[in-house]
């Protein structure tokens, strides 16, 4: 049965419970957006953004810090965090592995290593950024995918594998920064992850890898569903499994490659905020998805704005800021997984 057949015939789960969640992590969303972009050195009253948004006339001073910081900015925050959730969600489903995540397996890292690649190769070529982060991720993707169907490789073993994994591409990185130190002038705030240096130009060029792979991904989301089922069962339903596995790591390596291009290394993201949808929303993907999406977006974009009030007037990385939160996260899941298999 084909991908798109199977996609398409199923009655979507709509119930109040799941539409209100839903409203209610927009709202989330669009508060904490608008207070990142309020908010600051320089603070520009709600009335002035929204004037901004009607295209009506505002203070000089107040348009630039909007058009060329600000907006740009938080802009970057909510699709790296709604990328980066939904990437972790799907590799979660696809290797049936609740640790999985975009940094825990590897794949920021080959994601990072592949854009200071083109970096160096490429100076000033910020349109190959995306390409190069998709390519490094869908790598990542391909050896813990491989590593795992050929050897049967168990969850911890997976992670294991992830982390050396993470360690080769990152060597590579720090290679490349510490013998070409001009490869790129950003490379610092780019391996701790931080949204201070994004442009437009920037977010333009990952805007459709982003939207791309968030679209690809609510539309196949019954498949994954039945992917998650296990790969007997998913071939008794008449799902072609290969090319299903193959999709929708292509899917998490777009997502994370698009974040990576934007925001950096960010850790973490990918772990935590699957674990909080599946919390409020339950298994099925088809509700999953878009409750990780938004809820990954209000995550980052909260956090990059506590990033820059905590310490005012200096700025703390965001990424910095998510690994203090996902660190111990991490660990306390490592301890339910062994309590589970007691």
């Amino acid at each position: 049965m084909a991908i798109w057949r199977t996609s398409s015939t199923r009655r979507f789960p709509w119930t109040d419970r799941p539409v209100l969640l839903l409203c209610a992590l927009g709202i989330l969303l669009a508060a904490l957006t608008a207070l990142a972009v309020s908010l600051g050195p320089v603070q520009v009253p709600l009335s002035q953004l929204w004037g901004f948004l009607l295209g009506e006339e505002i203070p000089q001073s107040s348009w630039n810090i909007l058009r060329h910081i600000r907006l740009p900015r938080a802009a970057a925050a909510v699709l790296t965090g709604a990328a980066l959730a939904v990437s972790g969600a799907v590799l979660q489903a696809v290797l049936m592995n609740p640790l999985a995540g975009p940094n825990i397996i590897g794949v920021n890292a080959g994601s990072g290593f592949f854009v200071l690649a083109a970096a160096l190769l490429f100076p000033g070529r910020w349109d190959v950024t995306p390409l190069a982060a998709f390519s490094g991720a869908l790598l990542a993707c391909g050896i813990i995918y491989a590593l795992a169907a050929k050897t049967g490789a168990s969850r911890i073993t997976i992670v294991l594998a992830g982390v050396a994994v993470s360690g080769f591409f990152g060597a590579g990185s720090d290679a490349i920064t510490v013998l070409v130190p001009d490869a790129w002038a950003g490379a610092s705030a780019f391996l701790v992850g931080g949204f201070s240096g994004v442009t437009t130009g920037q977010l333009s060029f990952a805007l459709w890898y982003v939207l791309g792979g968030l679209l690809s991904a609510l539309l196949f989301s019954h498949d994954l569903n039945v992917l998650a089922l296990g790969e007997e069962t998913a071939r008794s339903l008449g799902l072609p499994v290969k090319g299903c596995r193959f999709l929708f790591l292509a899917i998490a390596a777009v997502l994370a490659g698009g974040a990576v291009s934007m925001g950096g290394l960010l850790g973490f993201v990918g772990l935590i905020v699957p674990h909080a949808a599946r919390f409020l929303m339950g298994e099925d993907n088809r509700l999953l998805l878009p409750a990780a999406a938004l809820l990954g977006g209000a995550f980052v974009v909260g956090c990059d704005l506590l990033s820059r009030l905590l310490f005012a007037p200096y700025e703390l990385p965001v990424g910095i800021l998510l690994n203090f939160i996902g660190g111990p996260f991490f660990l306390w899941l490592l301890l339910k997984e062994r309590r589970r298999r007691r």
